[in-house]
């Protein structure tokens, strides 16, 4: 567009904008791809440039101008902290034991603590409107007005660092510092992110219908201007991450606090995974800021994870060693050979995640997926809310993130292994796959018990007891013990299949597909699925029902003298005879015993005889005893 014609566009918007014209206001309201060449026109920023940063913070999505886990709004990602409302943490929710070891007493809830919202990343809102005469408020709604906002913070941002020029490859060091990022390392990523995006292009339709294309361009930034930032070095340390990533070691304390050897946090020394193969990579969401949570991770009292990720800039921090055990999803067995990634979020409503966290937590997870030899699909990467309850009385307090916003399929695709169609409808497994933008459900209590989210693109689908769709939703005893059907309120996943989960098929009518699932038949629209084929276990014949567990644990007969017998204890649901449940993994039974400080103590783990095998129960995995069972082809 020539840089006349964009003025004059831009003019004509932002005098719209404030309501000045009359006739500006009556015309068509432009397009996506015209808002970001009249902002880029308006401001001098490479229009490249421009998209290249929005497709990082948001890949062009409105999301429905609701806050970004870290207070983000729209396009360009505006931050504004204090409308995005920010609350305590999941953490504090519910009765989950994040440690999950029943031979411990549980560590308890606690009260939530004010989040450290100090951090200019949280406020660029704010330096936007003072930067475009537009009021903070209209920047938050208004997705050209947002765009706008960000072409200024990145025109701003180049003038600060005293460089005049039109060429994209000068303008790394604007790019970096509009990440938010601290260190070096972090800031430069952003920008190799933003640039090799130039250098790729991309075309695609965003969710809320607008096409929006960047054409591949070669461009060989200047990425010496990064440590003109004034921003700190990171240091890798003892971080296991990819080189490429601006990755850091802030350990988690392994110290007593009390006079007992069993008085200490906030994790347990082991050697993985020469003791125990390391089976899962389970994904979190913090419900708190960074900042925040790197306060909860130093506590030796409280819980601990492996990573925490930067919602801005995809920022990693690693406290607990790989060999170690975090105590982070809520089930010991799963704890002893899992790593566990916390992604950064922290309002209530805050429901989307950005392009450069879901990049940098891909690239680590492809990275710990192929030095632990950890297959990429959702029986191994699973989220926090997939992980099931240790028994009957755990299973309601189990928390849910990092709930039903999270782009599984896009996450995939970032790793490299996209959910794909293996088999027909008569192979007998179907994978949840929902178009992830128009997939909008009418979730409630987002924000306020009771009232609707905002409308946006969801990862999950709802199972009904019959095919259709005013059927009542499916009962998950361990949720609603008096036997009430599935809700939509966000947090009640009763009745809901995840994206890239695959479940036996039960029946087929009519567009719907119905699974097995806790015992009962779900169905859903088969145009939210593809079909798969690999095993199902059912009950061996002659038996009515077989019992369900929630961690693997050995035979009594296993366990040495000195060390107590951990009761193998079957969830409060029913596999009846008859019903087929698609099988994620077999694993040797195996208990962990670390009950005090310091590994070289009596840390040791029991194995036993007995084998089972991980199922797609229900929104939650979980375990039968392959005595229990014939395993066969799904499609026999």
């Amino acid at each position: 567009m020539p840089r006349s014609r964009s003025i004059l566009l831009a003019t004509a918007l932002a005098t719209a904008a404030v309501g000045l014209s009359p006739l500006a206001a009556s015309a068509a309201p432009p397009t996506r791809q015209d808002a970001f060449a009249a902002a880029a026109g308006e401001y001098g920023v490479p229009e490249s440039v421009l998209l290249g940063v929005s497709y990082l913070e948001s890949r062009w999505d409105t999301n429905g101008m609701s806050p970004s886990t870290s207070a983000g709004y729209g396009p360009m990602h505006l931050t504004d902290v204090a409308a995005a409302n920010a609350g305590g943490t999941h953490h504090d929710d519910g009765t989950e034991d994040a440690r999950g070891d029943s031979a411990r007493p549980a560590l308890l809830p606690r009260t939530p603590s004010a989040d450290d919202v100090s951090a200019p990343s949280l406020h660029t809102a704010r330096e936007a409107a003072a930067l475009t005469g537009v009021d903070v408020a209209t920047l938050r709604s208004d997705p050209v007005q947002n765009i706008r906002g960000g072409a200024a913070l990145l025109a701003k941002y180049q003038r600060d660092l005293g460089v005049h020029s039109a060429k994209p490859a000068d303008w790394y060091g604007a790019v970096a510092r509009y990440s938010g990022a601290t260190d070096t390392g972090s800031a430069g990523e952003f920008a190799n992110e933003v640039f090799s995006t130039i250098a790729q292009g991309v075309d695609r339709v965003t969710d809320d219908g607008q096409h929006v294309r960047l054409a591949p361009t070669a461009v060989r930034p200047n990425t010496r201007q990064v440590t003109r930032l004034g921003l700190r070095v990171a240091r890798a340390g003892e971080a296991e991450c990819p080189a490429d990533l601006g990755c850091e070691w802030l350990p988690a304390p392994y110290e007593q606090y009390g006079p007992g050897s069993g008085d200490y946090g906030n994790h347990d020394l082991a050697n993985r995974p020469e003791t125990q193969k390391i089976n899962y990579i389970v994904i979190h969401d913090t419900e708190g800021t960074y900042d925040t949570t790197l306060n909860l991770i130093k506590d030796p009292t409280y819980v601990s994870w492996n990573y925490t990720l930067r919602s801005s800039d995809g920022h990693i921090a690693q406290h607990v060693k790989a060999k170690d055990v975090a105590w982070h999803a809520g089930n010991w067995y799963l704890n002893a050979k899992a790593i566990g990634l916390e992604h950064e979020g922290f309002a209530a409503q805050g429901t989307w995640f950005t392009e450069a966290m879901y990049r940098t937590s891909a690239k680590l997870v492809g990275y710990l997926a192929a030095k632990y030899q950890i297959p990429l699909d959702r029986q191994h990467i699973l989220g926090h809310d997939n992980v099931p309850g240790t028994i009957p009385s755990t299973v309601r307090g189990m928390h849910w993130d990092p709930g039903p916003y999270w782009d599984w399929a896009h996450y995939f695709d970032l790793l490299h292994a996209p959910f794909r169609s293996t088999g027909t409808p008569l192979t007998g497994l179907v994978t949840v796959r929902p178009n992830y933008a128009t997939n909008q459900l009418p979730f409630t209590g987002c924000t306020t018990a009771g009232q609707p989210c905002p409308a946006r693109g969801s990862t999950s689908v709802v199972l009904r007891t019959e095919p259709r769709d005013d059927a009542p939703q499916l009962v998950d005893l361990g949720l609603h013990p008096d036997g009430t059907p599935g809700t939509m309120g966000v947090s009640d996943h009763s009745s809901r299949a995840e994206t890239g989960q695959t479940f036996a098929v039960a029946e087929r009518r009519g567009g719907w597909v119905a699974v097995w699932y806790l015992g009962q038949k779900g169905w859903f629209h088969e145009k939210d699925a593809i079909w798969s084929v690999g095993f199902v276990a059912t009950p061996k014949k002659g038996r009515d029902t077989i019992p369900v567990y929630g961690r693997a644990y050995p035979e009594a007969a296993a366990y040495p003298a000195d060390i107590p017998v951990q009761a193998v204890t079957p969830l409060q649901y029913s596999l009846l005879a008859g019903q087929k449940y698609s099988v994620g993994l077999i694993t040797p039974s195996e208990y962990y015993r670390a009950v005090t400080f310091d590994q070289n103590d009596n840390h040791v783990v029991v194995r036993g005889q007995t084998q089972y095998l991980q199922i797609q129960f229900g929104h939650r995995v979980a375990f039968v005893n392959v005595d229990d069972v014939d395993v066969r082809p799904s499609f026999f």
